[in-house]
């Protein structure tokens, strides 16, 4: 990569990073370690083409949906995080905003991967159905079927989420 083509890869990440940290992030579970990987791979990926690269955001968001796949599929992927000094005690804040937050992540963190990953595509990158069945590679009907259930059991994990009607504005 020459100079000019590293200084506009550089100004992407910065213009771009802490967006696709949140999706990553939001595609890992909530596990910061995770996204933190997740996000490096997709930008050492980008790195390697970006000379051919016509929409860099795009072509990042598409490395990590297909990245977090494939982490999905390796059957032997441990499920540990390794922290090198474990917080006093947890950091609160109590706020209305930060309850729904939290019940929204453990809810989300307790569905499956690819359910995650479908709730994610379709209503935070508010993606079509087809467009996210391309991404996953499965059909739109796959993602209509996951969507259904994931959302079932997103109210059944987090039943105080209907009450907001958060869920049932989706339906």
């Amino acid at each position: 990569m020459d100079s000019a083509a590293e200084a506009r890869f550089r100004e992407f990440v910065v213009a771009n990073s802490v967006a696709l940290l949140r999706l990553a992030y939001l595609l890992s579970g909530g596990d910061q370690h995770a996204a933190e990987d997740l996000l490096q791979i997709s930008l050492t990926k980008t790195a390697t083409r970006w000379s051919t690269v016509k929409s860099p955001e795009l072509y990042v968001r598409r490395v990590m949906y297909r990245q977090q796949v494939d982490w999905w599929r390796l059957k032997w992927r441990r499920r540990e995080t390794h922290v090198a000094v474990l917080p006093d005690k947890a950091r609160h804040d109590d706020t209305p905003a930060s309850d729904l937050k939290i019940v929204v992540h453990g809810a989300l963190a307790r569905l499956t991967p690819r359910q995650r990953a479908v709730l994610v595509l379709r209503f935070f990158e508010d993606l079509p159905e087809g467009e996210v069945a391309r991404l996953l590679e499965c059909s739109v009907g796959t993602v209509r079927s996951t969507t259904h259930r994931s959302l079932a059991r997103l109210r059944e994990l987090a039943p105080e989420l209907n009450e907001l009607r958060l869920i049932e504005e989706v339906r």
